[in-house]
C-alpha cells in the first residue's frame, strides 16, 4: 500500500498537481508514522485503518471549517478527502449495514440500548473497514431502540 501511494505521489509530483502531491505526502506521512510506532511494516488492513482515521479526521475538520464559515479551508480539506477516499475499499450501502446489524443483534441476542455495545463489537468485526462506524452506531440504535 505504501508502495502504492508513493508511486502516485511521483505521478503527481511529474504531472504537477500540487494540492495532489500534498494530500499524499500527509497520508505517507501517517502511514510511516505507523508503520514506525509498530516497528515493522504494516499489513494492507493497518494500512486502511490509518487511512481510514485520516479520512474521519478531514470529515471533522471538514465540519469544523463549515461550522466556522471557513469554505476556503473546507474546499481544500475535501479536495484532499477526495484523495484519500481513493486508497478506501467500496464502502457498504446502508441496507448491507442494516441486514449484518439486524443478524448481529439476533445473533447476540440483544434486546435494548444495553447491549448496543455488544452488538457494535460484533457489528464492526463483520464490516471491518468497509462501512463507517458512525453509521454503524446510528443504525444500531434505530434497531434497538
Amino acid at each position: 500500500m505504501l508502495s502504492t501511494l508513493m508511486n502516485d505521489m511521483k505521478s503527481a509530483m511529474k504531472s504537477g498537481h500540487k494540492s495532489e502531491v500534498i494530500a499524499l505526502r500527509n497520508l505517507i506521512g501517517k502511514v510511516k508514522a505507523k508503520q514506525i510506532d509498530n516497528g515493522k511494516n504494516l499489513t494492507k488492513d493497518q494500512c486502511i485503518k490509518v487511512i481510514l482515521s485520516a479520512a474521519k479526521q478531514l470529515k471533522d475538520s471538514i465540519q469544523q471549517y463549515k461550522d466556522g464559515n471557513r469554505e476556503d479551508l473546507a474546499k481544500n480539506e475535501s479536495f484532499e478527502l477526495s484523495i484519500v477516499e481513493r486508497y478506501l475499499p467500496e464502502q457498504m450501502n446502508e441496507e448491507e449495514v442494516r441486514s449484518i446489524v439486524k443478524k448481529t443483534i439476533i445473533d447476540v441476542d440483544a434486546k435494548s440500548l444495553k447491549d448496543m455495545g455488544k452488538v457494535m463489537g460484533n457489528a464492526m468485526q463483520v464490516v471491518g473497514s468497509e462501512a463507517d462506524g458512525s453509521i454503524v452506531q446510528k443504525i444500531v440504535r434505530e434497531e434497538l431502540s
